[in-house]
């Protein structure tokens, strides 16, 4: 169903019923949130590690520190 005409709909509501069909589609999104698996900064591990091949750590640091 279109969202313009949910709405058409929604206005044919008495205010009360309006509020009631408010706060259940609240809650029905807040399950839906809650379901979802919370993410892990650990699951960038080793992302772009590739980048850094070929390159001495320290030399890199010592490189920074220099241009400071």
């Amino acid at each position: 169903m279109a969202v313009s005409s949910a709405l058409s709909r929604v206005n044919l509501l008495t205010p009360v019923d309006q509020l009631r069909l408010l706060e259940e589609l609240a809650a029905r999104v807040r399950r839906q949130i809650a379901v979802q698996p919370r993410r892990s900064i650990l699951e960038l591990q080793g992302l772009g590690k590739e980048i850094w091949e070929g390159i001495d750590a320290q030399a890199y640091v010592d490189q920074e520190r220099a241009s400071w």
